[in-house]
């Protein structure tokens, strides 16, 4: 079975995953598990209290198909958990490697994001890592993937689920159709405004 697993870290940012998680989950039946330093429960931005399937310590690449690191306080903190050995071992092994918002920096650390397209939240907030992919960056509103390799703005959850998916080979209608029922939503607000969010940008990308 096609396994996701997300990385979270106290304060991580609920909203950031909650779309892919529980498209892949629910949606797709793919099996979603999530990882904490030490394995310890972690409670996110919005309160919501996670007790986790394993330690950061106990994840094995062999049994993942996607790891995906949550945005979060904790990244531009001292208290940042090294993912750099983790992550490069992910991508060595040809999983598909995802990073939202702040979460990008964990890859832009690892080296990941050197030599390939990527986005994060703005580039000095990559910059502060010292990575050297500046010339790779997207100044886009939406996800971006390059070589199993997907990131995204703290503002685009929905494209950055479908661009993991897609990624991951799950790119059919019915992944169209789910993205048309998020964007339904929006189609009101942007003829009654007549302007695009960086929200309805995000879900109408495609």
């Amino acid at each position: 079975m096609t396994t996701i697993l997300t990385i979270l870290t106290e304060g991580f940012a609920d909203w950031e995953i909650a779309t892919l998680c529980g498209v892949a989950r629910g949606f797709y039946g793919l099996a979603v598990r999530h990882a904490t330093p030490r394995g310890l429960p972690v409670t996110s931005s919005g309160g919501l209290r996670v007790i986790p399937d394993l330690g950061l310590e106990a994840v094995d690449i062999a049994a993942a198909d996607a790891i995906i690191v949550c945005g979060g306080t904790i990244w531009r903190s001292d208290g940042a958990p090294d993912l750099s050995g983790l992550l490069r071992r992910a991508q060595a092994a040809r999983l598909v490697v995802g990073g939202i918002c702040d979460g990008t920096r964990a890859l832009a650390r690892a080296g990941l994001l050197d030599s390939v397209g990527h986005t994060s939240n703005d580039p000095e907030t990559l910059l502060e890592t010292g990575y050297a992919g500046r010339a790779h960056y997207w100044e886009v509103p939406h996800a971006v993937s390059d070589q199993r390799i997907v990131t995204a703005p703290g503002t685009a959850p929905v494209s950055f689920m479908a661009e993991i998916l897609d990624t991951l080979g799950l790119r059919d209608e019915n992944l169209d159709y789910y993205l048309g029922l998020l964007a339904a939503e929006h189609a009101p607000r942007a003829e009654r405004w007549g302007r695009t969010s960086s929200a309805e940008a995000d879900i109408a990308y495609r």
